[in-house]
């Protein structure tokens, strides 16, 4: 829900948007900036409500730590969570 309370927005545990209701007729006289910022706001605020709840949900199954795993969930780089399970070293390059 934005802050106004005038758009609200849900995603899924893939980050998709899967609504996005509008609570008041507010947004056809907001300038189109605004409610671009409003949109865009309450879109990103739904997605780190379920990274988190998939993170919850699924912490203490997955190995790693839970910056790793979180950095994972949003799509970013693995590098972390590689190492978080011995896996960060190619192939035939054993650590040291």
């Amino acid at each position: 829900m934005s802050r106004d309370r005038t758009v609200s927005a849900k995603v899924n545990a893939k980050g998709e948007i899967t609504e996005l209701k509008f609570h008041t007729s507010k947004y056809r006289t907001m300038a189109p900036a605004e409610l671009s910022a409003a949109v865009l706001d309450v879109i990103g605020r739904a997605r780190a409500e379920m990274e988190q709840q998939v993170a919850d949900a699924f912490g203490s199954l997955a190995p790693g730590t839970p910056e790793s795993r979180a950095e994972v969930i949003r799509g970013g780089d693995p590098s972390a969570f590689l190492a978080d399970l011995g896996l960060d070293e190619p192939p035939g390059h054993p650590r040291t």
